[in-house]
């Protein structure tokens, strides 16, 4: 899990691991490249205005020139990394639901690319993140500085794929038209109101990504909006007990749907996840089958 506070302008630069083929994200602050700029620049102006350019450096002066292509060796290395990261395009067309939300949406999944409008409901925040989240999918919450960690690790969610920015303040819709670039699902949080041109462009980047974006209020261009309905807590007696689980209806709805559609669903379970509400157990008539032999002989 990466936790990025609101002031920080960020480099994701993905990686390998030992050539294993995990890959995974390094977070790069730009106040550390500036400074790395800022040195190099320094460096090059003392070379320049001491007339050493183009003649024998002493030792002390060569390891700075040493020093300072490396540093420009790793800025040229950063820049190619994130050029190719920003031709990032997904290769399926949709991102997994957990099993329990099937029927919920006309696709097999969330539409890559889409942004989807549902309510600030943590535990449906959990459910949508969790399957994409254990398929490899990384997962960026923007904005709710309250989510439970330990919650979203108990629907699912690999936390070690998981950025959090708490508190981007204002400046949220930058925070998530830059992650757009590199991660595939991003849940925010909108603290402001957001004019319809900044919406439309950031749904092209979106498209142009392979980025589906969950918003927890309502989202202008949204290709649906998931709604949790008809809250049944189960576990409490008359002034006795505890909760023990929460049984809901999810209803979606959108401009492709001809109708609402509704799922029923146990939202947390016992153990924290979702789970398919259990078919129903009905009463069978008992067979008395002694009384009826008798009665036919």
């Amino acid at each position: 899990m990466v936790a990025c506070t609101a002031g920080d302008e960020i480099i994701l630069e993905e990686y390998e691991n030992g050539g294993s083929g995990d890959f995974g994200l390094w977070i790069t602050r730009m106040s550390d490249v500036r400074i790395t700029l800022r040195v190099s620049l320094d460096l090059f102006v003392i070379i320049f205005e001491d007339g050493l350019m183009g003649t024998a450096l002493s030792a002390p002066t060569a390891l700075l020139r040493e020093s300072s292509a490396s540093r420009a060796q790793d800025l040229h290395r950063l820049r190619s990394e994130i050029s190719r990261m920003q031709r990032r395009r997904s290769d399926v067309p949709f991102l997994p639901l957990d099993p329990a939300l099937k029927g919920l949406l006309p696709d097999e999944g969330l539409r890559v690319g889409s942004s989807y409008s549902i309510s600030p409901s943590p535990s449906l925040l959990g459910a949508l993140l969790a399957a994409p989240s254990q398929k490899g999918s990384w997962c960026a919450v923007i904005g709710m500085p309250t989510i439970g960690v330990e919650a979203m690790a108990g629907f699912g969610v690999e936390l070690e794929r998981l950025v959090l920015v708490p508190d981007p303040g204002s400046r949220w819709l930058t925070v998530a038209t830059a992650l757009s670039e590199v991660i595939p699902l991003i849940a925010v949080h909108p603290r402001s109101r957001v004019a319809d041109a900044d919406i439309s462009r950031l749904n092209a980047r979106l498209r142009d990504r392979g980025c589906t974006l969950l918003v927890t209020a309502p989202w202008p261009q949204s290709e649906a909006s998931i709604r949790v309905e008809d809250t049944e807590w189960h576990g409490l007696g008359s002034g006795w007990g505890l909760l023990a689980d929460r049984t809901v209806t999810l209803r979606a709805s959108g401009r492709r749907y001809e109708s609402s559609r509704r799922v029923r669903v146990q939202m947390p379970t016992s153990l924290g996840r979702v789970d398919a509400v259990p078919t129903p157990l009905h009463a069978v008539t008992p067979l008395h089958a002694a009384a009826d032999w008798a009665a036919t002989a």
